[in-house]
């Protein structure tokens, strides 16, 4: 019951924040507002949770029998919180590295970058497969090497920094953007113009550190995917398995492309050009539409 309430109360704070501090102009009941609350948020979170602790784990340990050893269950509760944080971050920057790397693992991944308005809520949306592996890959370690208070304690810790780096707050931390990780370099990891920068989720140091990161003197342009992102639950889901097709434009990866094409460089500012033209909807002129209309 605690950890829940102290969820419910970091994402009020959040919401005022973003009222009062907001990094871009964006609607409060944007699209899809519901489905990441209700979908994303409760339901996915809660099955994959129960089907990663109900048969996944087990059946790990009973190959292994890694439950039987002492792990570090002895050692204090603060430090076996710190472990779980920082050995699942490394995980989780690796893995979400190599998701936006391998074009398998980013049909999955892709889910989480649909949403065009990134927000406290935004961060919760993802595909079930994806979920189920991060989750299993978090989980597993602390059901069998550590106490069962650290579940608690990380459940909460990782729901409220999902909303805090994907809230629409303006702060840039100042010194501490180099240590934690926040909305400013989190945003351009979602923004549409560039990719595969800023991977971290909690320590943005593993992006300093191995050269991932990405934070210009400007804002992104817009967020979200080049495709047609359906509004269908289910469909989203299934839409991870659609046949592929050739990328339409050259895209900035990783941070010195993206650096090329914020300098200006011929070879990005060309593509990046047309794709606007394309995303952007066709503007028809009153009288030619008139027109239209008419024969």
């Amino acid at each position: 019951m605690l950890p829940t309430l102290l969820i419910i109360l970091w994402a009020l704070v959040m919401i005022a924040l973003e009222r009062r501090f907001p990094y871009q102009r964006q609607p409060f009941l944007r699209r899809e507002f519901w489905t990441d609350l209700f979908w994303f948020s409760t339901v996915f979170s809660v099955l994959m949770g129960f089907l990663a602790a109900r048969f996944i784990i087990p059946a790990i340990d009973q190959v292994t029998g890694w439950s039987a050893t002492r792990g570090i269950r002895e050692w204090p509760l603060w430090s076996q919180v710190l472990v779980s944080l920082l050995t699942h971050d490394l995980f989780i920057y690796l893995f979400h590295r190599a998701m936006h790397v391998n074009r398998y693992l980013w049909r999955l991944h892709e889910a989480h970058h649909s949403t065009p308005d990134v927000d406290w809520i935004g961060g919760s949306r993802g595909h079930v497969f994806e979920n189920l592996i991060t989750g299993t890959a978090e989980l597993a370690p602390i059901v069998l090497f550590m106490s069962p208070e650290v579940a608690a304690i990380k459940s909460v810790i990782d729901a409220c920094w999902g909303m805090w780096i994907h809230a629409n707050i303006d702060w840039d931390m100042g010194k501490l953007k180099y240590v934690i990780n926040g909305p400013y370099m989190h945003r351009w990891h979602h923004a549409r113009e560039v990719h595969d920068v800023n991977f971290a989720t909690k320590f943005s140091f593993w992006d300093w550190l191995l050269g991932t990161a990405y934070l210009p003197d400007r804002k992104p342009e817009s967020y979200g995917l080049d495709v047609d992102w359906p509004q269908n639950i289910v469909v989203q889901q299934a839409f991870a398995f659609r046949r592929f097709q050739p990328k339409a434009v050259l895209r900035p990866r990783g941070p010195e492309e993206a650096a090329r094409l914020h300098r200006g460089d011929p070879e990005f500012v060309g593509p990046a050009e047309a794709y606007r033209r394309r995303m952007q909807p066709e503007v028809v002129e009153p009288r030619q539409q008139e027109r239209s209309i008419a024969a």
